[in-house]
């Protein structure tokens, strides 16, 4: 079920998927878990968890992806400025959602009445749509809010509408929305999720092979845009 179909204000759904995944040593969107390809398991997990439209961003192998993912009705964009950090996949994002050519000359491609955004990365498959529709209860343009893992902090990632250009601003190399959300720590509510999904990334193929949630150093890693 939608945000339309149960009543609440709609919230957008943004994949970050460009990178080239230097470290597991390809784009991790290519990458295959359980049958599916990480770009499509986190498309999915934001359309599951209500989130309309779905917006992708591809950068690294975007030819590739796109010849092998099926990514439904997801809106796919391709972020030419990839190779500077996932700061420039946020900022693209944002301005397809956003209807402007404001943010860093990006033309927008498409306008939603969205109230709020949830940020998914693309090496994060042990988010679910359940943490994803705990944050969007708390859509509203002037949301900030993310999950919690234990101590630490994580993805699904919710942004109000009235946040995206301050956001889009400070997003710059690969921290994302990270300088915004320090700044704004007093507004940010953190949601437990630990209970339902994992934060946890992969950043190496044994990684893979532990399965998400597992880091051999700490018991978890967790990123946000």
């Amino acid at each position: 079920m939608d945000a339309r179909q149960a009543g609440t204000p709609p919230v957008a759904g943004l994949v970050l998927a460009a990178g080239a995944g230097r470290r597991y040593g390809r784009p991790k969107a290519l990458v295959e878990r359980d049958g599916q390809l990480l770009v499509e398991r986190a498309s999915a997990t934001a359309r599951d968890g209500g989130c309309r439209p779905v917006v992708t961003v591809l950068g690294a192998a975007a030819a590739a992806v796109r010849a092998r993912a099926d990514l439904g009705a997801a809106i796919v964009i391709d972020n030419p400025g990839w190779a500077t950090g996932m700061g420039s996949s946020l900022r693209a994002g944002i301005a397809a959602l956003w209807a402007t050519e404001a943010v860093a000359g990006i033309a927008a491609l498409w306008a939603t009445e969205a109230v709020a955004v949830i940020v998914l990365l693309v090496d994060m498959p042990g988010v679910t749509p359940e943490a994803v529709r705990r944050l969007t209860v708390l859509a509203s343009p002037d949301a900030l809010a993310m999950a919690g893992y234990g101590s630490h902090r994580g993805h699904p990632v919710l942004l109000g509408r009235a946040h995206w250009a301050d956001v889009a601003a400070l997003a710059v190399g690969d921290v994302g929305a990270r300088p915004y959300l320090r700044d704004r720590a007093a507004d940010l509510r953190v949601v437990p999720c630990g209970d339902i999904a994992s934060g946890a990334d992969l950043d190496t193929d044994q990684d893979k092979e532990n399965g998400p949630g597992t880091d051999r150093a700490s018991g978890h890693r967790g990123r946000h845009a």
